[in-house]
């Protein structure tokens, strides 16, 4: 028996509203499900769904170098034209507390284009229009 795909990833993120705001109020996720008793959220745009767990406050939290930590390097999403990449990418700049590693640009020799950045929690996200 095989897996048939992924049914959700669960992130820890730094401050469980913001990043859950990020999602919902920026990107137009939907929140399906929050549990304060362990504290979580579910979002989704749909297609994929994300549990954001709350890291723990009353320890040491350690920020994500994307060089020297074992597991996620970044979350890429998906849009449907070089337009909505623009968009959003601009949607997102604006965004408090978010840092752009860089705006919209070529994938090696192109047509591909994508934009990365880290949502105000400190998830890294790229947006990728494939231009296929």
């Amino acid at each position: 028996m095989a897996a048939i795909g992924i049914n959700h990833l669960g992130l820890t993120v730094r401050d469980l509203d913001q990043t859950t705001a990020f999602f919902t109020d920026c990107l137009g996720w939907a929140l399906l499900a929050r549990d304060d008793s362990y504290p979580r959220t579910t979002v989704s745009d749909a297609t994929c769904r994300l549990t954001l767990w709350q890291a723990d406050k009353t320890q040491a939290i350690t920020d994500f170098d994307r060089k020297t930590n074992i597991g996620l390097h970044h979350l890429a999403l998906e849009v449907p034209s070089r337009d909505a990449l623009d968009a959003l990418a601009a949607k997102v700049r604006n965004w408090p507390g978010v840092q752009m590693e860089f705006t919209p640009e070529p994938m090696g020799a192109g047509p591909r284009m994508h934009a990365m950045f880290s949502e105000p929690g400190g998830i890294r996200l790229e947006i990728i229009w494939p231009a296929s």
